[in-house]
């Protein structure tokens, strides 16, 4: 178990420096003018960040919830 959470940590540190680096990637290319197609596709990208951040997390309250519910 400890296993897992130490894989739950890391899956979750990865995915928010994926999100800050997508997101202030985007708001320092808006910041130098650079707002062509390229923003389109970040804040795309960000936005599916968290959405997969937030199945995740449901994910996770569904498992622990089903494993309280065993015990």
């Amino acid at each position: 178990m400890r296993d897992a959470k130490k894989a739950v940590r890391v899956v979750g540190i990865v995915l928010l420096c994926l999100f800050v680096l997508v997101v202030g990637g985007g708001l320092v290319m808006a910041a130098a003018g650079v707002t062509l197609g390229i923003f389109h596709i970040v804040v795309g990208l960000a936005i599916g960040i968290i959405k997969l951040a937030v199945v995740l997390a449901i994910v996770y309250l569904l498992l622990v919830g089903l494993r309280s519910l065993l015990r």
